[in-house]
């Protein structure tokens, strides 16, 4: 018998170039080596300053890692000892992963995240940004908030579309829901942050990165006051939420607020796609029930091409001086021509077009994917938006995915947005895709699941 006091060496690799954060990926690796053997029952791994040290990171990316795989039951920590890999994970088997990517063709993916842009409104977009060719720039980074004609439009939009009345100067222009974040983030105490499980990936990622701990909160129903105590902020997606695509019911959105107020921490409502509902009216921001203690986030990447990279925040009225300051000595704020463009879109209902074509192909598209799928896996909520998320056996998601590349398509799997949840799925997005493609897509999809050869 091996003596496993002997601390066993990791054949790791990080590759800092990779979108994944350094403790996602030391994580996901260890995983891989229990799942293969690698790694056996009892095994001791380095101590979290050694593997720092043999990998060239901050402690913060090992501890994060570890602490990670304790809390999903691979690894477990004992006093004085150090870090074994545990035996109750060994025996239990691991939830199937999504299989390495085999080297191909570019796959076209079935993003939860971009957009269906009617071409008849092309012309709309080039007279925006022939308009910015024409206007001047302000003299230097200008107001750190954003263009105070932007301000005002997206405040008259706010109240107007999602119940959420504020000053113009209360509006601040960023470059996206994630620099939203990091501009909260940056003026919260310390503490770490709730983030729904499975959720938004965009956001653990930015909280990690801002230095702060993940806490992993439930996605199907409010937080109770003991999960949020200590917590400076919950990250939630009220009216959609992402990728379940459940709307936060209105007991659930008032216990939320007095838990977070009986803590002191702040929400942070990424409001990403609220707009794009085709079953009922838009649901009001969480943000109009508890101004004081909710910051609200949106973006203009779910009607306008993602790469305009423009968002807005609304602080708490309490937080907003702290947010303009910051960004005034950093000088962290949206591009003068992305900004420009969206006054011009917002002024000729550009985006209130976009908005109104893209919900009818959506509410379309959202029924010929449940005309396909509903035989073989289980809507997790209504459809709303871009996406639809199906709830399956791991094993059939894996078909289906695999089967989706061979035709072409990359294919999200609900696992993926998964931290400690078990939750199993697929997530298919069907806007930045034509209707050609989609049929394809689901061909491949629904063979996958039914385990037939993908036609």
């Amino acid at each position: 018998m091996p003596d496993r006091r002997t601390t066993t060496a990791l054949p790791v690799r990080l590759d800092r170039t990779a979108p994944d954060p350094l403790g996602v990926q030391l994580s996901a690796q260890v995983r891989e080596l229990v799942v293969g053997g690698t790694l056996r029952r009892g095994d001791r791994l380095p101590s979290t300053r050694a593997l720092a040290a043999d990998l060239g990171v901050a402690r913060s990316v090992t501890e994060q890692a570890y602490d990670q795989l304790v809390a999903e039951g691979w690894l477990a920590a004992r006093r004085g000892a150090g870090t074994f890999v545990a035996s109750e994970a060994a025996h239990r088997g691991p939830v199937p992963s999504r299989p390495a990517p085999d080297p191909g063709p570019d796959l076209v993916r079935l993003s939860t995240g971009e957009p269906w842009i009617d071409p008849r409104h092309r012309a709309g977009w080039r007279r925006a940004w022939r308009e910015v060719s024409a206007a001047t720039p302000a003299r230097g980074y200008g107001d750190p908030r954003g263009l105070p004609e932007l301000r005002e439009a997206l405040a008259a939009r706010l109240a107007r579309t999602r119940g959420l009345v504020v000053d113009p100067d209360e509006v601040v222009v960023t470059a996206g829901t994630a620099a939203g974040v990091r501009d909260m983030l940056a003026v919260l105490p310390p503490g770490a942050v709730g983030v729904e499980d499975p959720g938004y990936r965009a956001t653990v990622a930015t909280v990690r990165e801002s230095g702060r701990a993940v806490v992993d909160l439930p996605a199907e129903r409010a937080p109770r006051p003991e999960e949020v105590t200590g917590l400076a902020a919950v990250a939630v997606t009220p009216a959609h939420q992402h990728p379940l695509g459940r709307v936060m019911p209105a007991g659930d959105r008032l216990a939320l607020l007095a838990a977070v107020r009986d803590a002191g921490a702040v929400v942070l409502e990424d409001d990403y796609d609220s707009e794009l509902r085709y079953d009922v009216a838009p649901v009001p921001a969480l943000a109009s029930l508890g101004r004081d203690d909710v910051a609200y986030v949106g973006t203009a990447s779910k009607s306008a091409p993602p790469g305009l990279r423009i968002g807005w925040l609304v602080p708490p009225p309490r937080l907003l001086d702290a947010v303009v300051a910051r960004r005034e000595v950093v000088h962290d704020v949206a591009s003068w021509p992305s900004q420009r463009a969206l006054l011009t879109l917002l002024r000729d209902g550009w985006l209130d077009t976009t908005v109104r074509t893209a919900r009818r192909v959506y509410a379309a598209r959202a029924a010929r994917v449940a005309r396909v799928l509903a035989p073989y896996a289980t809507p997790a909520a209504t459809s709303a938006g871009m996406y639809s998320t199906w709830l399956t056996h791991q094993d059939a998601a894996l078909r289906a995915h695999a089967a989706a590349r061979r035709a072409g398509f990359d294919l999200p799997l609900l696992s993926d947005y998964c931290r400690t949840a078990t939750t199993t799925g697929i997530v298919v997005g069907f806007g930045g895709l034509t209707d050609a493609e989609l049929d394809r897509a689901l061909a491949a999809v629904r063979a996958g699941l039914a385990g037939e050869p993908v036609p």
